[in-house]
């Protein structure tokens, strides 16, 4: 601890990503990443780009790029604000939107760990909201004054999603607060709010290419809402970095939603994948809970959650543990290819008859 720290500094607990271990002939199923690498058109746009005018800054606006996103979604420009991964845009929109000095943020106690670290942070005021006892969010629980509601659908880390008309009485019951939808996994089986943005000024949507669009890497992320929400989150990009995105950043993220049959493949080979792995896992004797996103949330009532992790780790396959009230017991495995769905439940078939 440095004595030249701001004293909120040592005041803060950082977000805590999923390892990134530099291990060989390692099943990683960790972090949530896309098995399947980035389109080929991607490459080769990125390619293309790498050439003199790397010296030059890229556009500021993103203007290329805002135009593909508003055109693939349906809306304006002015309703598209990009940043450097979902992470950077979520930032903003803590900082932007979030923060209201009269009431609480609100958003579920089983959730993405980065909101409370940002409230931290800037100093926001929240409370947490139960999930269910099958881990579900409840619109009803939201109906109380708030400064604004966040939350991911599907959620994390339990991947359940939340059906749309629940989300649109929840902004029908919330009309003078931001509500924010966090839908980094919304592609593997959940309908995204965006057209619910169209009728609700206080919706912001906030999604990610790292996960089905396989750019992880890249560190791209959007958000759709009106044109109100989206000024304030420029005003505020634009007083910290009015550069975020880098030009291989943007040409790569265009063609990305250029190959829409590539994503469509990939994605839904994940969504096979998962339903595979899940009905493998429940036939040994492991408790699934229903995922619309790239991994699942799983427990088994005769072994501890830590110990198996432990012994996967052993055979050379980690997977996410949460040493965290009501989800101490689940594991959250990504899906992975074939192969590597194949390895982890071999592993446990290992594991278990060692026991």
């Amino acid at each position: 601890m440095s004595r030249f720290w701001n004293p909120l500094v040592k005041e803060l607990t950082p977000y805590v990503p999923g390892e990134q271990p530099k291990l060989s002939n390692l099943v990683k199923l960790n972090t949530n990443e896309n098995p399947y690498g980035p389109s080929p058109a991607v490459l080769a746009a990125i390619r293309a780009a790498t050439a003199d005018s790397l010296r030059l800054y890229p556009d500021p606006n993103a203007d290329a790029l805002k135009d593909k996103l508003a055109a693939y979604h349906g809306v304006q420009r002015n309703q598209v604000f990009v940043g450097n991964g979902s992470d950077e845009v979520l930032g903003l929109v803590f900082l932007a939107l979030l923060k209201h000095a009269d009431a609480p943020l609100l958003f579920p106690d089983i959730t993405y760990s980065f909101y409370p670290v940002y409230c931290k942070l800037f100093g926001i005021d929240y409370q947490t909201v139960p999930l269910s006892e099958a881990m579900a969010i409840v619109p009803e629980t939201y109906r109380r004054p708030c400064g604004g509601i966040i939350f991911p659908n599907p959620n994390a880390p339990t991947g359940i999603g939340m059906p749309l008309a629940a989300i649109e009485q929840l902004l029908r019951e919330q009309p003078d607060v931001p509500v924010v939808v966090d839908e980094a996994y919304i592609d593997f089986g959940g309908t995204s709010a965006i057209a619910l943005t169209q009728r609700y000024p206080n919706l912001l949507v906030v999604q990610t290419l790292s996960k089905s669009r396989s750019l992880a890497g890249l560190r791209v992320g959007f958000a759709i809402g009106h044109p109100e929400l989206i000024e304030g989150l420029e005003r505020v990009k634009n007083s910290f970095n009015s550069y975020p995105l880098d030009r291989l950043a943007m040409v790569g993220a265009i063609a990305a939603f250029e190959d829409d049959a590539y994503f469509q493949q990939t994605r839904q080979a994940i969504i096979a994948s998962r339903d595979t792995l899940t009905g493998e896992l429940a036939q040994r004797g492991f408790a699934v809970l229903p995922s619309q996103a790239n991994f699942i949330f799983a427990r088994h009532p005769q072994h501890d959650a830590r110990q198996l992790a432990a012994g996967l780790r052993e055979r050379a396959i980690i997977v996410r543990h949460f040493n965290l009230p009501r989800i101490g017991q689940y594991l959250r495995i990504s899906i992975g290819t074939e192969a590597e769905c194949a390895a982890l439940l071999a592993a446990l078939t290992a594991i278990f008859a060692n026991c």
